[in-house]
Formats: C-alpha cells, structure tokens, sequence
C-alpha cells in the first residue's frame, strides 16, 4: 500500500502520483510540464502497461496532458473521471495532439533544409483518440467500486467545470485506508461553476498549495473593471485582445461580456462584435451548456430558467476556420478577440498578437496566470520587443491585466479546504506549488495548526500502512542542455512494445493452456522472423 510522488512536487504543473494498492498500478492525473521546468520528474516505476487506472481530477493539461503518450507507451486501462471532465478532454486531447503534431511539422520543414534529424511530436491524433476510448465518466458524490478492495467518490473541486477531489477508500489485507486527492482547489464565487465542495473525514490528504503564499483581494467587481478597459480602448481606436485559456476562463469572459451587454455599459460603441477566434472554446462552450444541472452554480442555473443563455448573446461571432480567423484582423472596427492559448505559446492568439502589438491604440489583456517563461509572462513583465512567426514586433500596445481573476484557492481557501476535516489526518501532503509555496504552506499547517505535514519531492515513496516514508525525494536540478530537441528513436518505440508484449503475457496467466499455446507460437514465430 503505497504512494509515490512522480509530478507536480515543488512544482505548479505536469501533475501525477501514483498509488500501488491491491494488487493495483492507479495514476492520479498524467499531466503535461508547463512553462520552465526546475526539477526533473522521477519516471513511472512501471511500464505503461501494468498500469490499470488513471483517476483523472480535471480536464486541465497539467493533469491530463501526457495520457496520449500514455497510451502511445502501452496503456490500456480505464480513466475515470467525472462526465463533465470526459467530454473536455475529448476537446482538449484531440487539440493538444493536433499542436504537437504541427510543431513537428514545422520544426521538420525547417530543419530539413539545415540537415537536421527529423522532430517527432511527443504523441499523435491517432493516440489521443486512443486514449478518449478508455474514458469511463462518473458523477459527483457517488460512491462506486473501481475493482476488488477500492471504491472512489469524487467531490466537487469548483476548479473547472467537472473538477474535482477524489476520495479512495482502500481495503488490503484487512486493512482499511482513505486517501484524499484534492485536485485543484477552486476559488469561491467564480461565475458558472459551484464552490468548491469540502470532504470532511480521510486518513491523508494529498493536496495542492498552487497560492500558499497569497491571499487574493475581495473580489473585485469584474463586469465593471473590464467595461472599463473596453471602453477606453474603443475609445482609441483599437482592438482588445484578451488571451484566454480556451477552457473556463473564456466562459467566464462571456458572462461577463453578455451583462455588459445587457446593461449598456459601453458608450458610442454600442453593438460592438466578441469573436471567439478557438474550435476548443467554442467545443467548450458547448459542454459548459450540455452540463447545466450538475456543475452550474445558483445564479447561473435562474438564467437558465428563465430562457437565458449564461455565455451566449447579440453581437458574439465565433471562428472555426483559418479563414475566418484571418479576417478578424481585415475588420478595421473596434471588437474584442478572445483567442487561445492563455500564455500565448501555441494557437491562433499569436496571430493577433502580431496584428495587435504595435498599435499604441490597442490593448492586450491578460485574465490568467502566466508561467514563468511565456510569451505571456515576458509581455506582463514588460517586454519591449518579442518574435512572432521570424518577425520583431514592437510592443506599443497597452499590457493590463484584470485582477484578481483566478480559478485556485488562495492562502485562506487552502486553509477552509484542510481545516473541513472533522479530525485531522494523520499526513498532510503538500504539492503543485513553487518551492516557496510548499514550504511555507508546510510550515502554516504544521506551525500554526499542528497537521503531520511534508512536502516531497518526486521520487519519494510513502507506505500507508506502515505509516512511514520509504523513499524519500530529492531535488534534483533539470539538466539544460542548449539546442536539444525531441528527435525520431524508433528503437525506444520497438523498447516501449517489448514491455507491453511482457505485460500482456503477465495479465494472460491463468488462461487455457490452449490459448497460451497458440499466443506463444505467435511470439515465437514473430522472434524467428526478426531473430538476425
């Protein structure tokens, strides 16, 4: 009965554990690394495909990014996640695969000329639809079996529509443990989605300190605050471009956009287009609608009620095509552009953002974190000048953001969330958080509210029925190495289906002898064809 510590340890994305229980290999999440990577990431102790479940908390790609390559290495079991959770990673797989597979693309066309190896992506279309296929969804608060000695109920998590905590309650050799993943940790009174929904009994908590250190202001009045920015650079003559992550945030923006619109809150420009320039956002948004009853909050639901589209209004157009995306930019009238990605480093945002930046008229707004590292994050901190598709653009744009627009809990929600537990665990486990946000959030639970608290970083082990540390982590450094890139090794893709031909015979143990006879002489015949 173990835990292990693989992503997201002393770090804020690429999020994945592991729990060794009953006879059992479970993920919790399989998340991508995004922005800079400080510490190198322990690799899962076991193939691919000794790998029986992934419990997935929500649809983000730092929690579901690497499920494709998952596959792609063997996977075949079961991810189990709520509805709402199965129907964006549907969107949200398929999109990322699709700009792994461009970026390859490009990478390739460009290095032919230079002689360079060929660039791979990291996984393909064939193998995000792969793993959709293996999605199982399941809804809140319903307590069900996963298999022999495990039973799961998933919380809401008020993150992301279809977030959520999981709750595994484990039985092995007579023994009985509950262990509490908390997802992300929502902040309150978000537009759409519900609070965060609390769990009131585990034995440990592995939970998330993204904002251990931060308190966020009083909610701010959002539809005013953006009204505002809207008006003046109307005002100028220019566009507002808002980078947004297309899955969550741009909702949000659309609800705030329709009360703008219903309260005439913009003045000489009163009609004024929203384009929504992203298929995923658009996709999303359909989900959002398709999932009403489960995962909206009170005042969202009363729209409903009354014939009212919470994210959809007059005056919003959306973009599908390359084509209509290019034209945007041909309309010389004042508009919003919501567009992915959030952090500007893939999609068609970085189109706008050529057409947009050197124009003092024009305002680019941020309404989302921005890792360290980003095209994002070197435009809020000022940049004078960035490179977008082999051209210099000057930034003479206005660069704003709109604060405190966050989907995580702050310092305080963290503490509501731990201190709901009727009785205190007996561990707390600290992750998805900087360095400084584990450590201190660590010595806040464990100074001033007495919690047994770590923060570890991957590569540690803990044994829950034992109740102690196995293994435990170190950081290590990430190892820079100039000029690297991801190149075809077709011998580590034969490596990757030896282990999975291991693992099948292993799970075929127990079969007649008859079909083991027959799945032998195929292994057989196989190695004599390739036996040089």
């Amino acid at each position: 009965m173990q835990l292990l510590f693989l992503g997201a340890d002393h770090e804020v994305t690429g999020s994945c554990h592991m729990l060794r229980v009953c006879g059992k290999n479970i993920l919790i999440d399989c998340g991508l690394e995004q922005g800079v990577d400080e510490y190198e990431n322990q690799e899962i102790p076991v193939s691919a495909a000794e790998i029986d479940y992934v419990l997935l908390t929500h649809a983000h790609i730092d929690h579901s990014g690497r499920l494709p390559l998952l596959y792609s290495q063997g996977f075949r079991g079961q991810v189990i996640a709520t509805y709402a959770t199965c129907s964006l990673c549907d969107i949200m797989l398929r999109d990322s695969a699709h700009i792994q597979m461009f970026e390859a693309e490009w990478r390739n066309r460009k290095g032919k000329r230079a002689g360079h190896e060929e660039y791979v992506p990291l996984y393909t279309m064939e193998d995000a639809i792969g793993v959709i296929q293996r999605f199982q969804g399941c809804r809140y608060d319903e307590l069900f079996p996963l298999c022999e000695g495990i039973r799961l109920r998933y919380t809401d998590g008020g993150h992301l529509l279809g977030s959520a905590s999981i709750e595994v309650f484990i039985e092995e050799q007579g023994e009985k443990r509950k262990i509490v993943f908390s997802g992300d940790i929502g902040n309150i009174n978000q537009p759409l989605i519900r609070d965060p929904q609390y769990i009131s009994e585990a034995d440990y908590v592995v939970m998330e300190a993204t904002y251990g250190t931060r308190l966020h202001n009083p909610p701010p009045d959002y539809v005013a605050m953006l009204a505002e920015v809207i008006q003046r650079t109307f005002d100028r003559g220019g566009n507002l471009v808002i980078p947004s992550f297309a899955v969550g945030r741009t909702q949000e923006l659309l609800y705030f956009l329709r009360k703008i619109k219903e309260d005439k809150l913009i003045k000489g420009h009163e009609g004024f287009p929203v384009y929504v320039d992203s298929p995923l956002a658009i996709e999303a948004s359909t989900i959002f609608n398709q999932n009403v009853a489960d995962c909206f909050d009170e005042e969202a639901l009363e729209l409903v009620e009354k014939g009212i589209n919470p994210i959809g209004f007059d005056g919003l157009f959306t973009a599908v095509t390359s084509d209509e995306s290019r034209q945007i930019n041909f309309d010389r009238q004042c508009k919003v552009i919501i567009s992915a990605s959030g952090m500007c480093e893939a999609g068609r945002i970085k189109h706008h953002l050529k057409h947009n930046l050197w124009r003092p008229e024009s305002t680019i707004l941020f309404v989302g974190y921005q890792a360290v590292g980003t095209l994002g994050r070197s435009l809020l901190e000022g940049a004078k000048q960035v490179h977008l598709f082999g051209e210099t653009i000057e930034v003479q744009a206005e660069i704003t953001r709109l604060e405190g627009v966050s989907g995580h809990a702050d310092k305080d929600g963290l503490l509501r969330y731990i201190n709901a537990f009727t009785e205190k665990p007996k561990r707390v486990f600290v992750v998805h958080g900087s360095t400084e946000a584990c450590d201190a959030f660590t010595a806040c639970l464990q100074d001033e509210f007495h919690y047994t608290v770590d923060a570890p970083y991957s590569g540690a082990v803990y044994d829950l029925m034992e109740d102690r540390w196995i293994q435990k982590g170190v950081p290590v450094a990430v190892k820079k190495v100039p000029g690297k890139q991801r190149v075809s090794d077709v011998f580590t893709r034969l490596l990757t289906a030896g282990k999975r031909l291991l693992s099948v015979i292993d799970k075929n143990k127990g079969t007649s002898n008859k079909d083991l006879a027959r799945f032998a002489d195929q292994v057989s015949a196989l190695c004599d064809k390739w036996d040089r």
